[in-house]
């Protein structure tokens, strides 16, 4: 590896909400911003950019359209043309955005829960009304997609669907032929398709990230895709995404629902995102693989030490879902765990009513870190016994 992932920089030094928010001896396993260091090229263009010292409004950079056609058509084998994109400064900016521009008061917007928990709170930013269509759970918390419940909710006032694909915190990386189905009743039902991809290019060995847009078409042009570097190369604080959007009018409706309400781009975010994009490529490698070697020793260690609590591989993210259902806690996972093991989790609970008895844990961190907090959950369940 060129990058060195068991190094651990500081972070409570800085404005970081994620070591911030707690008290000093909590391990804040929660939020979805990893503990390393960004590539170098990000870090050099930005000190680059910040030595030049004048930081006026920036206009949106041609070339940083350039490297995301180029990065969409190497990673994912997706061909999209400049014009379909649409520069943002986040994807819950972009959530938001679809909500208010389809449909009118009193239409719903259709989600699949457990879900990323601003996904249950877009319908209400934007006056309309959340409607789930909860994912099947089996024997071996493996999720799968009812595709009976799903066309069942919907009904004459649904306007959208918002996809989270690699999935938020669930980790499934959904296959073709179950992207196509979603599509086929999506575009039969006449509901446009917002998809969540922000997670596409952290997808472990085994699967392989596939926008629902690029499957046909037909399915293109009613579907509003966003992604981000903010994940993949951890520069969430830079505020830099875009929306793919290949039909013109579905662009226009998207992008006049921002007037007044979204203008100019994080300059910083720009340099940062096309740097990432032109040259992160070998550092998003070896992430990839440090990642899936915390993700396999998690896995191993929740199954093998700690009591009563299941979790599935994450076929993406670096996110694990955990089942604590069968450990016979007195309350919830994540107000256990902070109390009895000094580890901040994400309350299951935030991610619908399906999360009830679950926590989502970040394992986008150093191996040493992630150990300590396994280390201190396990005790903390052991001493129950």
């Amino acid at each position: 590896m060129t990058a060195n992932f068991d190094q651990f920089p500081e972070r409570r030094i800085t404005e970081s909400i994620k070591w911030r928010y707690y008290p000093e001896d909590v391990l804040p396993m929660w939020v979805a911003d990893m503990d390393f260091v960004s590539p170098e090229p990000v870090v050099a263009a930005l000190q680059n950019r910040a030595a030049h010292g004048v930081y006026g409004y920036a206009e949106k950079m041609p070339a940083l359209k350039e490297a995301i056609v180029g990065w969409l058509a190497d990673r994912h084998g997706w061909q999209v043309q400049p014009d379909a994109l649409v520069l943002l400064p986040g994807v819950v900016t972009g959530l938001n955005m679809a909500a208010h521009a389809f449909g009118e008061s009193g239409d719903n917007v259709l989600v699949q829960t457990p879900v990323y928990a601003p996904f249950l709170e877009v319908p209400g930013n934007a006056g309309r009304i959340l409607r789930e269509a909860p994912l099947t759970e089996d024997r071996n918390c493996q999720y799968s997609i009812d595709f009976d419940a799903f066309e069942r909710a919907i009904d004459a006032r649904t306007r959208l669907f918002i996809l989270c694909n690699p999935h938020n915190p669930v980790g499934r990386v959904y296959r073709p032929e179950e992207l196509e189905q979603l599509a086929e009743i999506c575009l039969r039902r006449n509901v446009v398709i917002c998809s969540d991809e922000i997670h596409c290019d952290l997808v472990f060995a085994n699967h392989r990230h596939t926008p629902i847009a690029s499957l046909a078409p037909e399915i293109a042009r009613r579907t509003i895709t966003l992604m981000a570097p903010s994940k993949t190369f951890n520069i969430a604080g830079l505020q830099c995404a875009f929306a793919v959007i290949p039909d013109a009018e579905i662009r226009r409706q998207f992008q006049r629902a921002s007037q007044g309400l979204v203008c100019h781009l994080n300059l910083m975010g720009q340099t940062a995102a096309l740097a990432a994009y032109r040259y992160g490529k070998p550092w998003l490698e070896d992430l990839l693989a440090y990642l899936q070697s915390n993700r396999d020793y998690l896995v191993e260690t929740v199954q093998n030490e700690l009591p009563g609590v299941c979790v599935v591989p994450p076929e993406g993210t670096y996110l694990a879902w955990l089942d604590c259902r069968d450990a016979g806690l007195p309350e919830s996972p994540f107000k256990f765990f902070i109390k009895e093991a000094r580890v901040a989790l994400e309350e299951g609970k935030k991610y619908g009513t399906a999360g009830e008895g679950f926590a989502r844990l970040n394992f986008g961190c150093p191996r040493s870190l992630l150990a300590e907090a396994l280390e201190r959950m396990k005790a903390a369940l052991l001493a129950r016994r």
